[in-house]
């Protein structure tokens, strides 16, 4: 299942370095770094692997999307509303802030790590102020595309014939490939959307580059605004996985500050109080707490 298109041009390939996030958690950032600061409509992106007493204890957000894929042990969630729940391994939760969630994350154990992705996708201005919504679907409910070449977990599109669960507010590719060695792939990207490789296990080369990314390295891909072009993939071990990102950009200004992302600075100035006096979707979160913020407390 090979086409023969013209290949996208790769704009950067690295590897993501450690770095601290949360509370005495490690991870790797791969969007939201020098080499890439975004990827519209992609704000973040990180690869978590984190324990207790390690983890994401209570915080805010507003104006932008969370995905998180869990590839390994469980993680709980919580948030100011009473919603809370667990995932485990293949297990995906998709929360849109909105107007504003204030929530807590924390692995479920101090010796089995939870590693998985979260990326963070902006809203456009008429969605920035929706009301919160999860979406959460078990691993067993994901559909799994499978080709002679490779198989793939659709999480969000509709691609191969095949329609993830996932109702994004933006239009967006979330695909987590598995392909054995010597196996070759091209699947197409929109037209003025962007794109981004994530390699999680073995190695893969790209584009027909002789250069391999191995597992922890990335490549986003120049911009077409005019036509669809491939990615081209050719796994150089078996059991190869990677993740495929792309999505259509809001072409939107973005002021960012730490957990909130909106458009003016009025805005974000507006949100700051907003968080601080419990107002205009906030309510109640100067007095919530999480029960599972003290799990780190409970060796």
């Amino acid at each position: 299942m090979e086409n023969q298109g013209k290949l996208k041009q790769i704009q950067v390939a690295f590897t993501a370095k450690e770095q601290p996030e949360g509370d005495g958690a490690r991870v790797r950032r791969f969007i939201g770094v020098k080499q890439v600061p975004t990827l519209d409509p992609f704000l973040m992106l990180d690869w978590f692997n984190v324990k207790l007493p390690a983890g994401f204890p209570d915080h805010p957000h507003r104006g932008f999307e969370t995905v998180t894929y869990l590839m390994q042990g469980e993680f709980f969630h919580e948030d100011f509303k009473g919603h809370k729940g667990k995932l485990g391994p293949g297990d995906i939760q998709w929360m849109t802030a909105g107007k504003g969630i204030v929530h807590s994350e924390m692995p479920a154990s101090f010796t089995e790590a939870a590693i998985g992705f979260q990326l963070w996708i902006n809203l456009d201005s008429s969605n920035k102020f929706c009301n919160p919504r999860y979406q959460e679907f078990k691993a067993e409910s994901i559909p799994v595309y499978k080709d002679t070449q490779f198989q793939a977990k659709v999480i969000s599109g509709q691609v191969f014939g095949v329609k993830g669960p996932i109702e994004a507010k933006t239009p967006t590719y979330f695909l987590d490939f598995f392909m054995d060695k010597g196996k070759i792939y091209s699947h197409a990207i929109p037209a003025g959307w962007n794109a981004m490789v994530i390699v999680h296990n073995g190695s893969l080369k790209i584009q027909d580059s002789p250069n391999v990314l191995s597992k922890g390295d990335s490549a986003q891909f120049v911009l077409n605004e005019n036509e669809e072009e491939y990615l081209k993939f050719e796994s150089m071990q078996d059991g190869t996985g990677f993740v495929l990102l792309a999505g259509k950009p809001i072409n939107e200004p973005v002021v960012w500050r730490g957990p909130f992302v909106l458009n003016t600075q009025e805005e974000l100035k507006k949100t700051f109080s907003d968080y601080s006096n419990g107002k205009n979707g906030f309510e109640g979160s100067n007095t919530w707490e999480s029960g599972i913020k003290d799990l780190k407390f409970q060796q």
